[in-house]
């Protein structure tokens, strides 16, 4: 691995295995896995050792997670050079993959960037293929953690674009887009890990 270029996340040794269990019940037995803003890198190369059967994608629009990406995924040879893709862009660079994921992006970028996300995943994802979603929502009628309160608040500080979504605002936009809702999952830290399948 490339000193001084792969990024570490702490949360993501926290979150990956909890993760990993539902990734298990979700992800096709083979094909091409897209990661969406991959971060640090770290997710995709610990996925890609537990699904070696997988090829897997990465993806970010930003140049230093690029970097950190390239370097954590060195010498895993299911995972392909990663891609700068933004996902509220009208065009990505690629036209076709069996899954997608996307963890922790949709209340740290602009609601624009989820609008991208789906149309993206409209136009590269078959029937019956999966999109998992992970991170922290707000839910009608459920009780929102102090925790998640003061992060939507923080975050909202930092760009108000920005901000923890309604979950039900997320699946109407994925039922308008031609995506089914199948389940959300209780993660650790008041997250959820949210599953659709495309039409």
């Amino acid at each position: 691995m490339q000193s001084g270029i792969a990024r570490h996340a702490p949360a993501t040794e926290r979150n990956r295995e909890p993760i990993l269990a539902v990734l298990c019940d979700v992800l096709p037995a083979s094909g091409l896995v897209l990661e969406i803003a991959s971060g640090t890198g770290e997710h995709v190369r610990f996925f890609a050792g537990k699904f070696p059967q997988l090829d897997w994608q990465p993806s970010d629009p930003d140049p230093d997670a690029l970097a950190s990406i390239a370097a954590w995924s060195e010498g895993s040879p299911n995972i392909r050079p990663p891609l700068a893709l933004d996902a509220g862009a009208p065009d990505w660079p690629l036209d076709r993959a069996d899954a997608m994921l996307c963890i922790n992006m949709v209340h740290i970028s602009p609601w624009v960037s989820t609008l991208g996300l789906f149309a993206g995943a409209a136009r590269l994802l078959g029937p019956g293929a999966p999109l998992y979603l992970y991170g922290p929502y707000l839910r009608e009628g459920v009780p929102t953690a102090p925790s998640n309160e003061a992060f939507d608040e923080s975050l909202k500080a930092r760009n108000p674009e920005w901000g923890l979504r309604l979950l039900e605002d997320v699946v109407a936009l994925g039922a308008r887009t031609g995506f089914r809702f199948e389940q959300v999952t209780e993660m650790p830290a008041n997250n959820l890990s949210v599953i659709f399948r495309r039409v």
